[in-house]
């Protein structure tokens, strides 16, 4: 395949497509799950500031009580709930699954950063890049735990 110029395509546009009609499907994915999701037309800009104004209506209309944490388990839980929950978790273990990937990559990249192109000045870098994709790594896996934990306590019993 070739572009406009008749190049041969970069690998990116042969694995990924063209990075803005990716990006254009992404929002529109998006907006489609939000529309979905509020059952409503997402808010025009400028309203945002009505918007919060609501929400704090909301807020200051009906204050959480101290209490919901001690009467949380005498509750049955909610089946759609559970539904939701176990879409976010799949959700969390999508992002834990790219994460590892990201890893991988780093750590390739940095070998030929560091070993076979010799360029020192981008070592240190793109170590500081790793250790952050490795502390996300490591707390959304702490989270993925914990979510499980919630998503099995609002199983029906049996």
């Amino acid at each position: 395949m070739r572009d406009t110029a008749d190049r041969p395509l970069r690998i990116v546009y042969k694995l990924m497509g063209d990075p803005r009609n990716v990006a254009h499907a992404k929002k529109v994915v998006q907006e489609k799950h939000h529309k979905h999701k509020d059952g409503a037309t997402a808010p025009q800009r400028g309203n945002k500031a009505q918007l919060c104004k609501q929400k704090q209506a909301v807020a200051e209309e009906s204050p959480a009580p101290k209490t919901a944490e001690a009467a949380r388990p005498a509750q049955p839980p909610d089946p759609t709930q559970l539904e939701k929950s176990l879409v976010v978790l799949s959700k969390l273990k999508e992002l834990e699954f790219h994460s590892r990937g990201n890893i991988e990559k780093l750590a390739e990249l940095s070998l030929t950063i560091e070993d076979e192109l010799k360029q020192k000045a981008f070592v240190e870098a793109i170590g500081a890049i790793y250790s952050a994709q490795d502390a996300f790594q490591s707390k959304i896996l702490k989270l993925i735990e914990d979510y499980e934990v919630e998503c099995a306590r609002l199983r029906p019993p049996g």
